[in-house]
């Protein structure tokens, strides 16, 4: 079975609400693939379209080219987590992956190679009621590993794990993908999707906004764009507009300055006396180019003081 999930021309509505208008992208094999939008971008509709649990109106979404509704072992095709918190509590942690792992024929064995890999098997026993989020959060991963599958889906995987659990399921999930499987990840913490993944779709309102490399949109966001750092900002932002340099203020000290070349910025502030300690090119971060693109795609924006 091929290792992908292709979503096609998907659209639903929630009564006159449109949730998702022509979502449409691949997740393939070999990398992992972060999935991100602002609230309301039709993500989490989008990953239960692929689970069979919402039925689009119009469009198909497959797993390793079927629909998941044909899979007689799901788990085989594809794990994922949607909810931490879908559990029975006073079942055991391994109780709870026993019983999927029986629908699934899957073997005592399997389930505690699943428990080892994230981490929980002095766990193991503890009613899974009294975890953590962080902890629920490992348990839910370790059920969409059970079926050793091609395809994993994860939304926010991050949330609720400490320090040492971000790093670890950083290189777990990279990890996977190395092993050939298509991983798509869903998150708002760009920082370690930009840590993490190697492409990206970007979506909002319902549909694809960009779907790319993380390195081709980092790229695509740096540039032409150069920093600036001086401890005299309003001359030079007063010097690099008259230029029709568009300036904006990013620290203390410093400055992003767009529409003039490095060397065109250095003479223009030699030429106004204006001191300055760094003219670089820019190097975009992953959240500074999502929230480029989303900036007209956000449906609840709160004031800036």
């Amino acid at each position: 079975m091929q290792a992908t999930i292709e979503v096609s021309g998907l659209r639903k509505r929630f009564g006159r609400t449109p949730a998702l208008d022509g979502m449409s992208f691949t997740v393939q094999p070999g990398q992992v693939t972060g999935f991100v939008g602002p609230n309301g971008a039709g993500k989490s509709t989008t990953m239960r379209v692929i689970l069979g649990l919402d039925a689009a109106e119009e469009g198909y979404a497959l797993v390793g080219g079927r629909p998941y509704a044909s899979l007689r072992t799901p788990l085989r095709h594809i794990g994922a987590l949607l909810d931490a918190a879908a559990l029975q509590p006073s079942r055991s942690a391994r109780n709870h992956l026993l019983w999927l792992a029986h629908s699934q024929g899957l073997g005592v064995r399997r389930v505690d190679e699943v428990l080892e890999q994230v981490g929980l098997t002095s766990a193991a026993r503890r009613k899974a009621g009294g975890f953590s989020l962080g902890m629920r959060q490992r348990l839910g991963i370790a059920a969409a590993l059970l079926g050793d599958p091609p395809v994993l889906m994860l939304d926010e995987p991050v949330n609720g794990l400490d320090p040492e659990g971000i790093v670890w399921i950083r290189g777990f999930l990279r990890s996977l993908a190395a092993e050939g499987r298509a991983v798509l990840v869903s998150s708002h913490l760009m920082s370690e999707l930009q840590d993490a993944a190697d492409h990206l779709v970007v979506v909002g309102r319902g549909r694809v906004i960009t779907d790319t490399s993380v390195a081709d949109l980092i790229a695509a966001t740096s540039n032409g764009r150069v920093t600036l750092r001086t401890t005299a900002g309003e001359p030079a932002m007063s010097a690099l507009a008259h230029a029709g340099a568009i300036v904006t203020v990013t620290g203390r000290d410093t400055l992003l300055v767009s529409g003039l070349p490095g060397e065109r910025v250095v003479a223009l502030l030699n030429a106004n006396a204006v001191p300055f300690s760094e003219v670089s090119a820019h190097r975009a971060t992953l959240e500074e180019a999502y929230l480029e693109l989303t900036r007209d795609a956000v449906e609840f924006r709160g004031e800036t003081r």
